[in-house]
């Protein structure tokens, strides 16, 4: 398996329109060249709210209503994950630590308040989590995932995923994801990233780190556990417990 494919793509061409007319209304999104910003006075003209919620519909295109996605698909869940983490994500995009080009093509232009301003209002939104997937693997796949999760790997110097993102894999404020709750495609598709330099993050890269010591058999099996996860409709990220982190992350404050 190729886990650095990312599947479901749709072309910057696709969503620009879309784009043009959510953003550009808001108070820290900097004028884009002349041939995209056609359409913007008319959307304007024609009475869209200049609302949060209005501005941000270009990102529910692919991660559905309030950010809550599906756990079928390919598109993350970013309803109700920490603010700091979503900002981060957001200006990583911004200055290319990160790779995808519907993403970079709307937060190029983006000051960094208006990014954090994104990045809370998905955070404060906790819709239901769907139903988990349907993960055809075998029990010993399962279990090595569970394992690798909950107790992690001394032998591959890998810590517990539960170590870092939480013991209920919910996320810890204000700056470490859910694991829970994403679609095994992505999943795999993130560590693809972290292995072959298209994800980074400010360094030390910590999940660069674990990516490289993990096998693709490891992270197969990680998250076809992950993924198959029941969850609970009311699941928020832990509050920080001030305990040292088993790697330095330069992305989650010490």
């Amino acid at each position: 398996m190729d886990y650095a494919r990312t599947r479901f793509r749709r072309p910057a061409a696709a969503i620009a329109s879309a784009v043009v007319v959510a953003f550009s209304a808001g108070p820290g999104f900097a004028q884009p060249a002349p041939a995209a910003s056609a359409a913007a006075p008319a959307a304007i003209s024609a009475g869209v709210p200049d609302t949060i919620a209005q501005r941000v519909i270009a990102c529910t295109a692919c991660h559905g209503k309030e950010g809550r996605a599906a756990s079928d698909g390919y598109y993350p869940r970013i309803a109700g994950k920490p603010g700091g983490y979503l900002y981060n994500q957001l200006v990583n995009f911004r200055e290319g630590r990160r790779t995808f080009r519907g993403m970079t093509y709307m937060v190029d232009h983006m000051s960094d308040a208006y990014l954090r301003e994104i990045a809370n209002y998905f955070a404060s939104l906790h819709p239901p989590y769907p139903p988990p997937q349907r993960v055809n693997v075998s029990a010993s796949v399962m279990e090595r995932g569970k394992q690798l999760v909950i107790n992690g790997d001394a032998s591959k110097n890998v810590p517990a995923c539960a170590a870092c993102h939480g013991s209920a894999l919910t996320g810890v404020l204000p700056s470490t994801p859910a694991l829970i709750g994403l679609p095994r495609d992505y999943i795999n598709a993130q560590f693809g990233a972290w292995r072959n330099g298209t994800r980074r993050a400010h360094a030390p890269d910590c999940m660069a780190q674990i990516a490289e010591r993990l096998s693709r058999d490891d992270i197969s099996a990680a998250s076809a556990w992950l993924a198959s996860q029941p969850l609970a409709p009311d699941l928020l990220p832990a509050a920080a417990s001030g305990a040292k982190l088993p790697l330095a992350c330069g992305s989650v404050p010490q």
